[in-house]
């Protein structure tokens, strides 16, 4: 098809992940929500997802694809710092209530999602929101020209 741009295979994820991922996407997307995937913070972490609202508020997702990858991960409560909101998305066969109280969570595959628990609302400070509008901006604009011109050197 003409003019259909495909991303490069990022090899980081699972395919599990990749499919909790795309159903996770497609959520947000019909809530309103522009999202990116593996962005860097600034606290050199990188979320899985960050999702814009349209009134500012950034949500940001944690996928875990297995019991053995959740349990594996230490970094997670850093992303609090970054957000307003909090999620986990996992794919229907984990069980839910590992996942701790205090997060949302999204259950999802490779074609949809639904919330299962709304992310409680822990608001960023002033100058910490500016900085992720503004990194997310950036980033954003710099896959899209990415895509486009996949020949631009690093």
């Amino acid at each position: 098809m003409q003019g259909v741009v495909t991303p490069p295979e990022d090899r980081r994820q699972s395919e599990t992940a990749l499919r909790v991922a795309r159903g996770t996407r497609r959520l947000l997307r019909a809530h309103g929500y522009a999202s990116v995937t593996e962005m860097p913070l600034p606290s050199g972490r990188r979320a899985d997802i960050v999702a814009l609202a349209p009134d500012g508020c950034i949500v940001i997702v944690e996928i875990k694809s297995s019991v053995a990858d959740f349990r594996a991960d230490v970094k997670w409560p850093e992303y609090r710092l970054h957000c307003d909101h909090l999620y986990f998305a996992i794919p229907g066969e984990m069980p839910s209530e590992l996942l701790p109280d205090g997060t949302g969570l999204i259950v999802a595959d490779a074609y949809g999602a639904e919330f299962l628990r709304d992310a409680p609302e822990h608001k960023m400070a002033g100058a910490t929101r500016r900085s992720m509008l503004l990194r997310f901006g950036h980033f954003a604009a710099d896959r899209l020209h990415l895509l486009w011109d996949s020949d631009l050197p690093g």
